[in-house]
């Protein structure tokens, strides 16, 4: 232990003296800057560009299954007791639904702070949120949720592109090779192979993020401008405000008082995710990339594999910020205020809605008219309002989703002693960088050993 930990600092420098990969994320500071010129000045050449910021999420995107597949059978199958499995994730799924309503609950505070701005709701506008309500009922309600995490087959769950279905044979594959112990070895060095292709494929994949993020922005930027920005500047303001107290205060507080980690060293370490997000508007992009660096953080593997896939459908703390803000911002503008009572039982319901926001096609605007047509469908009509500066909106949702599972991920794993203090302290000082390179969760990170050994020392 002593000689890897003296190794370690100089087979960083080496690495990182050969790492190139900075230079790709300086391009994509340009880009982004580059394409909110082009759709501020050629907003029709802007909006044009969309299809390379579609293209760029769905490379990524592409990739999300097989590693989520491969990180989870890795995980547990070289997890002697199935128990301790079980204990993560139900200490999981508790810890998102009391995260969940307490971001909904600083979102309706927050949402009563604002003052009350009058819009013109306009025909067209109308019928956005009757379009809206419709996308969210087609997908069904707790039911239809539910038997959705059941793949058609087994090789479905990894093109279907459903993160819960890949999650569910992930865990049922990882289960079976657990109960053949030894005869189960050959899968897992097998499908650890497969997983060091599939990070290497995702880092060849990242050297197109600069093209993916021009696209993206420009066509934002082009269809919008900056007329809803005027308009609207206080709720997305406040709405800002609002994620970014929640992260640096609710989230931060509680990492520091479980983990005695900083915040701020913790946005450092995932601040290359945060940009990728922020100029595609998408969480899922970061997605592969976060159960890497975790594991490679320190957390063990196979809590890695439980805890973020299945944050990323139950856990999203800037969506629910989102509903519960967006419902009180339409209630006033159309002249229709709650009441506490109802500003009460919208927080139950959106509750529920929000763990389904991350099964629908625009999800938050989705969910969001979903929520209020079954809640008060008098309100509905005023979706059409936030449309304008939704997409812009739903950066910051993303950026706080992602940061929340990030936090999430070494909160749950510190209670239930499934995270390397040593490990962590090493890489958030510099002395264990990630591999840019491959992307290897492995390279220098928690194995099979470490899990087994974290897992004999828990009470």
């Amino acid at each position: 232990m002593s000689t890897g930990a003296q190794n370690a600092p100089s087979a960083g420098t080496a690495a990182r003296g050969r790492d190139r990969t900075h230079f790709l994320y300086i391009a994509v500071i340009v880009a982004v800057a580059l394409g909110i010129a082009v759709g501020l000045v050629f907003p029709e050449a802007g909006t044009a560009l969309k299809p390379l910021g579609d293209g760029f999420v769905g490379l990524v995107k592409m990739m999300i299954s097989p590693i989520i597949f491969c990180t989870i059978v890795l995980g547990i199958g070289s997890v002697r007791k199935a128990a301790q499995v079980g204990r993560v994730g139900g200490t999981a799924l508790l810890y998102f639904v009391v995260m969940s309503t307490f971001a909904l609950a600083i979102g309706l505070v927050v949402g009563n702070l604002l003052p009350v701005t009058d819009l013109e709701l306009t025909d067209e506008l109308r019928g956005v949120g009757a379009e809206r309500a419709e996308l969210a009922e087609e997908s069904g309600g707790t039911v239809d949720f539910l038997l959705g995490i059941i793949p058609t087959s087994l090789p479905s769950a990894l093109t279907d592109g459903s993160v819960l279905e890949t999650l569910f044979v992930a865990l049922l594959v990882g289960f079976a090779i657990q109960g053949l112990g030894t005869t189960g070895e050959r899968a897992l060095t097998a499908i650890e192979a497969i997983q060091k292709i599939v990070f290497k494929v995702l880092a060849m994949v990242m050297w197109v993020a600069p093209i993916g993020a021009f696209g993206a922005i420009a066509a934002v930027v082009g269809e919008t401008g900056v007329d809803a920005l005027k308009a609207l500047g206080i709720v997305m303001l406040g709405f800002y405000a609002t994620c970014a107290l929640f992260i640096l205060v609710v989230l931060g507080v509680l990492l520091k008082v479980v983990t005695k980690i900083s915040i701020f060293s913790l946005l450092r370490y995932v601040a290359r995710e945060i940009l990728l997000i922020v100029s595609t508007s998408s969480s899922e992009t970061a997605l592969p990339r976060l159960i890497a660096k975790m594991e490679h953080l320190g957390v063990s593997r196979s809590t890695v594999g439980i805890v973020v896939p299945t944050g990323y459908s139950f856990n999203l703390d800037g969506t629910a910020i989102y509903l519960t803000m967006a419902s009180l911002f339409i209630a006033n503008s159309l002249g229709d205020p709650l009441s506490v009572s109802e500003q009460v039982s919208l927080l139950v319901f959106m509750i529920i809605a929000s763990k389904g926001a991350a099964g629908v096609s625009g999800a938050g605007l989705a969910t969001l008219a979903g929520g209020l047509a079954s809640h008060k469908p008098a309100l509905l009509d005023g979706v059409g309002l936030i449309v304008g500066i939704d997409r812009f909106m739903s950066e910051a949702r993303a950026v706080t989703n992602f940061i929340g599972n990030t936090v999430g991920t070494l909160v749950i794993g510190t209670w239930t002693h499934q995270v390397d203090r040593a490990r962590v302290e090493q890489v958030l000082a510099g002395r264990a960088p990630f591999d840019e390179r491959t992307m290897d969760p492995t390279h220098g990170s928690v194995d099979a050993r470490t899990d087994e050994r974290v897992a004999a020392t828990t009470p």
